[in-house]
């Protein structure tokens, strides 16, 4: 693992805050490529960008803090200031707000941008679990005894301390302790391959919507199977049912999606339908 990449005095670049920017970097270049290729101001790209960064990162932050409330209130300024501590629903929601309402004050369809954005969402989602990967930071799965199992014992939480609230593991151990040199799912690779896979699929589908509405919702359906899947492996307390608090988003996600692909209302733009023919 390599939570800290470089060290430039008193500067330290964060793999996981690389990957990040990366994603969005890369976001802002696909997203500018296609509003120009449906006719569209590619200036919006960057305002776009800059606000579902915002969104995301204070969203994120705000929910991974409610979610550890009683250890925020005894540690606020560590909690608040941490370099991790990032749940991606807290941010996809308050980056989507921030993202509606500007595109609202600029009278674009909420829709048609979201369509255009559902393959970057997927490809810039799977980049930023590199950076997860690279950190160590918790988001890992269970212990295994495949070949690719891995170590994150030099992670910014290893074993040791992310297994502490699941006692029905730690209890296999010797003093109910997980050693932090087991190895474990890489969850996050799962999910890196997962999210390269839908964008293809999205990706190469774009020019052929038929619908408005359904290549975003084709997203939020793959997108929230994928991660229902890995959340029976991946370390996350649970909630109802048995299900994790991700699993029970996704299955909000798959209901949106599927209603977005299969209600009988919402043509394609004919901006997108023309830039079919665009070589």
């Amino acid at each position: 693992m390599y939570p800290e990449l470089l060290k430039i005095g008193p500067i330290t670049i964060y793999s996981y805050g690389l990957m990040v920017g990366i994603a969005f970097l890369t976001g802002n270049l696909l997203l500018t490529s296609e509003l120009k290729r449906t006719g569209r101001d590619p200036v919006l790209s960057s305002s776009i960008t800059m606000l579902a960064l915002i969104g995301g990162i204070v969203g994120a932050k705000a929910l991974y803090l409610i979610e550890n409330w009683s250890y925020f209130i005894q540690n606020p300024l560590e909690m608040t200031f941490s370099s991790g501590g990032l749940t991606f629903f807290g941010g996809f929601v308050l980056a989507i707000i921030l993202v509606l309402i500007y595109l609202r004050k600029k009278s674009i369809s909420f829709l048609t941008m979201a369509d255009l954005t559902a393959p970057i969402l997927a490809l810039g989602y799977g980049i930023a679990r590199i950076g997860c990967q690279l950190a160590g930071d918790g988001d890992y799965g269970f212990p295994t005894t495949l070949p690719w199992g891995t170590s994150y014992a030099n992670g910014t939480v290893p074993p040791s301390q992310a297994f502490k609230n699941f006692p029905e593991i730690a209890q296999q151990f010797p003093g109910g302790i997980v050693p932090d040199s087991t190895l474990c799912h890489p969850t996050p690779i799962y999910e890196f391959i997962a999210g390269v896979l839908i964008f293809w699929f999205l990706w190469s589908r774009r020019k052929s919507i038929h619908k408005l509405g359904e290549q975003f919702g084709l997203f939020l359906v793959l997108h929230g199977l994928a991660r229902f899947m890995v959340e029976f492996i991946r370390l996350n307390p649970r909630l109802l049912f048995g299900l994790s608090e991700a699993q029970l988003v996704s299955i909000g996600f798959l209901f949106w999606g599927l209603y977005l692909i299969f209600r009988p209302q919402g043509r394609v733009p004919e901006s997108v339908k023309v830039s079919k023919h665009k070589k």
